[in-house]
């Protein structure tokens, strides 16, 4: 068992509020000293970026659709392990989950398993006493979740919060903090959500600072604090990727010590927004080797990132750091070739479209990427790295691997998904199933290779994606913690 103090916020419905409360409170807590560790309740990759920036740490995600509700703990404790404070921010409503699954994926699922109070976020800009109304039904609900108080957002003036204290005074559900209108800690949003941290640091630091200083003036830090703290012990082991890896059969020799990167494994320290100089997106936190090793040939697995591809699990390059890679980030925008000894290459999520022109110019490492494919060396390509593989995007020319044309698209493609990996891969053998997820704007035509990805059932039947010699693209994001083998395949693989 891992004794975390901890805090899950939660809202009645989506635009409530629930990104600025929560980053708000990391960086109010990290601005005290404390280490605090950020927590995202589902498959989001952005919400994590500015929990990164308030608190100095990695970003994690909680999403029990993809890896299961078992694991839900294990990986939280993971992300905990030597914190004071962790802040978990909601997906949706509190009971919002996977689309008829009950409360898979919800909030108040994700609550329960971690034995964590809720602290409901209410946009209160257009009611009065109805708020009661609201929160005793939210309450009363399902008994097993615990709401610990409420903070009231959006609130117009000294009056209207006299009327919402009175009537929430006959609820019995405290209130925590009335935060007031405040346009400054808006933040900007595009196609597929909020804009990603990485391509706006300077404005989303000052983003991050506003949420903390609406937060410090407007709640009771000592009273969220002290509801954190009555949180019971968290049930379950602490999950560990190398004793995942292992667990695959085996045991995996330790990696090589980096060249390029720092030795040890590191926590950051607490960090406030203001006094951040960089922004790691949770891939450079990753375990980088020990000191003392042996020294052995290295399996550099190259991990694009930077503005366009910001889209990772911080468990993946964990998991393929257990596997015995070193993990070298890059960035296609601004590398022109790829790390040096690269043997493998994981292109993930991102935003491809929005730089499409910049992709295209750095024609060095659109041909060092063909080339990698070329030599049959292990690719793994998600969402955005599907579309950089692809002959074009938006009819500019990408690397040309996969024989398919990308373009942006009016409809959204969202919702999570049960796979068969339907050709063998460096990713899956044959007849793998894996849970994952949608998240686009694109249409890529043909949409499938001969050799196809993955097989689905969901919003239709059908094949998706590509396999070629070493390539596995695709659209579906998945979570490696769910399947663990997947990252000591890629390693074998690249070590030939």
């Amino acid at each position: 068992m891992v004794n975390v103090p901890r805090l899950v916020i939660a809202a009645p419905s989506s635009g409530s509020g629930k990104t600025t409360v929560a980053t708000g409170l990391m960086a109010a807590f990290a601005g005290r000293g404390l280490a605090v560790s950020g927590h995202k309740v589902g498959p989001d990759y952005i919400d994590p970026g500015y929990h990164t920036l308030a608190t100095g740490r990695p970003g994690r995600n909680l999403d029990a659709y993809m890896c299961g509700p078992e694991l839900i703990a294990p990986l939280f404790a993971h992300g905990a392990q030597r914190c004071d404070l962790a802040v978990v921010e909601g997906v949706m409503g509190l009971y919002d989950g996977a689309s008829g699954q009950g409360e898979l994926a919800s909030t108040a699922q994700v609550a329960k398993l971690l034995r964590a109070p809720v602290v409901l976020v209410v946009d209160a800009s257009s009611q009065s006493r109805s708020v009661a109304a609201l929160v005793h039904g939210f309450a009363s609900w399902d008994t097993q979740v615990r709401i610990g108080g409420v903070i009231l957002n959006k609130v117009g003036s000294d009056r209207h919060e006299a009327l919402l204290r009175e009537a929430l005074d006959e609820s019995g559900v405290p209130v925590l903090g009335v935060l007031r209108r405040a346009e400054q800690v808006a933040v900007p949003s595009r196609h597929l959500g909020l804009v990603p941290v990485a391509e706006r640091r300077g404005d989303a630091v000052g983003a991050v600072a506003a949420m903390r200083g609406q937060v410090v003036a407007g709640c009771d830090l000592d009273a969220v604090l002290a509801l954190a703290r009555s949180a019971p012990p968290v049930p379950g082991a602490v999950w560990s990727a190398a004793e995942a890896v292992g667990a695959c059969g085996g045991p995996v020799p330790l990696p090589a010590p980096s060249r390029n990167r720092g030795l040890r494994p590191r926590t950051p320290a607490p960090q406030t927004p203001e006094g951040l100089e960089s922004t790691p997106e949770g891939m450079d936190r990753a375990l980088e080797g020990l000191e003392g090793t042996p020294a052995r040939p290295e399996v550099v697995v190259a991990v694009a990132s930077g503005a366009a591809f910001t889209f990772s699990y911080a468990e993946h390059s964990e998991l393929l750091t257990a596997a015995g890679a070193t993990v070298v980030p890059f960035d296609p925008l601004r590398d022109e070739a790829l790390p040096e000894g690269t043997r493998g290459l994981v292109i993930g999520g991102g935003f491809p479209e929005v730089y499409a022109s910049e992709l295209s110019a750095n024609e060095p490492l659109r041909k060092a990427v063909a080339e990698l494919a070329l030599s049959g060396a292990p690719v793994a390509a998600e969402c955005a790295g599907l579309l950089y593989l692809a002959r074009s995007l938006d009819g500019l020319p990408m690397c040309g691997v996969l024989d398919a044309g990308a373009r942006m698209s009016e409809r959204l493609t969202l919702g999570y998904r049960d796979a068969v990996a339907v050709s063998d891969s460096v990713l899956a053998a044959t007849g793998t199933r894996m849970r994952g997820h949608e998240f686009h704007r694109t249409v890529l035509e043909p949409g499938a290779g001969e050799a196809p990805a993955w097989g689905m059932h969901q919003p239709e039947r059908r094949v998706e994606g590509f396999v070629q010699q070493g390539v596995h693209a695709s659209y579906l994001h998945t979570h490696w913690a769910s399947a663990p083998g997947t990252a000591r395949r890629f390693v074998e693989r690249c070590k030939g």
